[in-house]
């Protein structure tokens, strides 16, 4: 991959992950409700689900789930689904005060990385960087290379900053009136998600 090709894929990948979505609204609402350092593993779970999609769309797995409209219907309604589920859960705990203990690191990290997996079109998000970036006259590993650390740095970076925001809100609004809505905003973020992957087609038609 030339430097100018890296250049755009850099630039390219910095708009996918710092684009507003489920992932963003997760890392925000761990911070505000866990902190900064247990969130962090949410973005652990997140950099797993990116390191399997990017294997995937190597072997060109996706493309085959893209092209596929039952699978893609599945996976649809299931992750609109939990999306929703999450909202309405969210909407209605917001005011119960926030105990550590009840949040395990294992039950962050799952949370993180199911939200991660499940919104379909994170796959044409996938395919478009492949099939834009990835040159078809150089072995596909190698360039793997390239690609896998910085899409994982950029992802890591993002994700990170989403939780420190979450953090912050949270330190500052700590008990307040405040804090109760910007749960609630973040619920409703979930639920919209959620209607809106509901209604959503399939990214790539045969």
């Amino acid at each position: 991959m030339s430097f100018e090709a890296w250049t755009v894929f850099a630039l390219f990948w910095v708009v996918f992950v710092t684009t507003p979505g489920p992932n963003a609204v997760n890392c925000i609402t761990n911070g505000m409700t866990i902190g900064f350092r247990r969130g962090i593993v949410a973005v652990l779970a997140i950099l797993t689900q990116a390191t399997l999609f990017l294997l995937l769309s190597a072997l060109g797995v996706t493309a085959l789930l893209a092209a596929s409209q039952t699978a893609f219907t599945v996976a649809k309604w299931i992750g609109a689904a939990f999306l929703v589920y999450l909202g309405v859960r969210g909407w209605m705990t917001a005011r119960t005060p926030v105990t550590v203990s009840d949040r395990p690191a294992t039950s962050v990290y799952f949370r993180a990385l199911a939200i991660a997996t499940i919104n379909p079109k994170s796959v044409a998000g996938y395919l478009a960087a492949f099939s834009q970036f990835v040159q078809p006259d150089v072995p596909i590993w190698e360039q793997m290379t390239v690609i896998v650390p910085t899409a994982l740095t950029l992802t890591a970076l993002s994700y990170t900053f989403f939780t420190a925001l979450g953090a912050g809100i949270g330190r500052a609004a700590l008990g307040a009136v405040f804090n109760v809505w910007v749960r609630r905003v973040m619920a409703l973020c979930f639920v919209v998600y959620g209607a809106l992957l509901g209604t959503s087609t399939t990214p790539i038609r045969n």
